[in-house]
């Protein structure tokens, strides 16, 4: 059960990805935190995951998220926004989804912006 709003751990996370703080997010994240990227690839365990962050900041060093809607349903968080990877991809859309347990994200899923992912995700 979560002590605190939902949407707030997940922007506690994303805030985390904006510093490029691993040490933050892997305290954020369920012991069998699950990530999977737009493309679908699953990525499992907070320890796999927190490495694969390090390597990924390591690859984009000025990334960062810029959530303009969120909203939740239940411990589900959903958020609308845009990444920043560069100078020359300064917004790519995407939608990113949390699961939070126990005021930990066990679960944290990337959408490409699309109407259909708004349906899919029943988004108004």
């Amino acid at each position: 059960m979560n002590s605190k709003d939902p949407k707030i751990t997940a922007l506690e996370f994303n805030e985390c990805i904006t510093r490029h703080d691993v040490a933050a997010l892997s305290a954020l994240m369920s012991e069998t935190h699950l990530f999977v990227d737009r493309e679908g690839t699953e990525e499992r365990s907070r320890e796999h995951v927190s490495g694969i962050w390090q390597e990924f900041f390591g690859m984009f060093p000025k990334y960062r998220n810029t959530m303009v809607r969120v909203e939740s349903k239940i411990d589900t968080v959903i958020m609308i926004g845009y990444a920043y990877w560069n100078e020359e991809n300064r917004r790519d859309p995407a939608i990113w989804v949390a699961k939070i347990v126990d005021d930990h994200v066990a679960e944290w899923r990337i959408y490409y912006d699309t109407a259909e992912n708004w349906n899919r995700l029943e988004i108004d």
